[in-house]
């Protein structure tokens, strides 16, 4: 069974794309799929690579994926360079995203088509991104977040030949996304929308339950002033084009809640299969709500 492209999952409808950096995260992703016998898309950072190391991460999806028999698209996330596109392609990768939002539009339209045309030599998908989110995944300031223009949009996608575009609408990456109430600046979505023909991608999209904040509160980890994109808002993004959500928040904290409170609960165990499943336990729970979510809205 081999991965599918992006194009091949929102044949079926929106999807979450759900970060992965350990086995935990593989199975818990692959196993909420199964469960909710949908398509899922695996998602992996430059750092997550690094960790867990390319080709061993590649045949952790590969297996788990193929042991489930779900159907998994295979996704480099936040590629920052053509070489790491190019890596991830040849390790077996069937979509990448080459993210150049921090560079000038120019330069950034110029190595987007590059990575575009590799991966389509590839068959393999190409997401862009345009506008900058704040947050862990850039070296940039709230202050200087910029939001995606649409009339730019429309130019960047027809020269990049993207197959889908992540959009900077008003969310950010980590924890914390919102300074007072949240909201996605939907009027821009949707204009984005009317100009562009490729699906549209939201980063920094984690909806950062506040039950899962009180949780890890009570367990000594300090999240105070934590939100999260509502689910809300998710679905009227959705509405507007978005076929990808990006989730990596949310698993971190229910991995990390999962482990902490059997821990707690446990405290003469120390077996790291028992509090790493509970982890893993916890955050299938969390991405079983995920895609439930957005197949809702796809049934609509």
């Amino acid at each position: 069974m081999g991965f599918l492209t992006l194009r091949e999952v929102f044949a079926e409808g929106p999807c979450p794309a759900f970060n992965v950096n350990n086995l935990e995260f593989v199975q818990a992703v692959c196993e909420a799929a199964r469960l909710e016998s949908r398509p899922v898309i695996v998602s992996a950072t430059e750092g997550a690579l690094s960790y867990a190391g390319t080709g061993a991460l590649v045949a952790m999806v590969r297996a788990v994926s193929e042991e489930k028999g779900v159907r998994v698209a295979l996704h480099l996330d936040h590629g920052k360079s053509l070489e790491i596109v190019r890596a991830a392609l040849d390790a077996g990768f069937s979509s990448v995203m080459f993210d150049g939002s921090a560079l000038p539009f120019e330069e950034n339209v110029r190595l987007t088509a590059e990575a575009a045309r590799l991966a389509h030599t590839y068959s393999a998908t190409c997401e862009g991104e345009l506008g900058v989110l704040s947050g862990v995944e850039d070296s940039v300031s709230s202050e200087r977040a910029l939001l995606t223009d649409p009339a730019e949009a429309a130019a960047f996608v027809e020269e990049t030949g993207v197959d889908a575009l992540a959009v900077a609408v008003g969310t950010s990456h980590g924890a914390y996304k919102f300074k007072g109430e949240p909201r996605i600046d939907l009027e821009r979505l949707e204009a984005i929308r009317e100009r562009v023909r490729v699906p549209l991608v939201l980063h920094g999209a984690s909806g950062v339950p506040a039950g899962l904040v009180a949780e890890l509160s009570e367990l000594g980890i300090a999240l105070e002033g934590a939100s999260g994109v509502p689910d809300e808002q998710i679905t009227e993004a959705i509405r507007r084009g978005v076929m990808k959500v990006n989730i990596d928040t949310d698993l971190r904290l229910a991995f990390l809640a999962g482990v902490l409170r059997y821990i707690k609960d446990n405290p003469k165990e120390f077996d790291p299969r028992r509090y790493l499943g509970a982890g893993r336990q916890t955050v299938i729970e969390v991405a079983r709500k995920r895609i439930r979510l957005m197949a809702g809205i796809a049934g609509t």
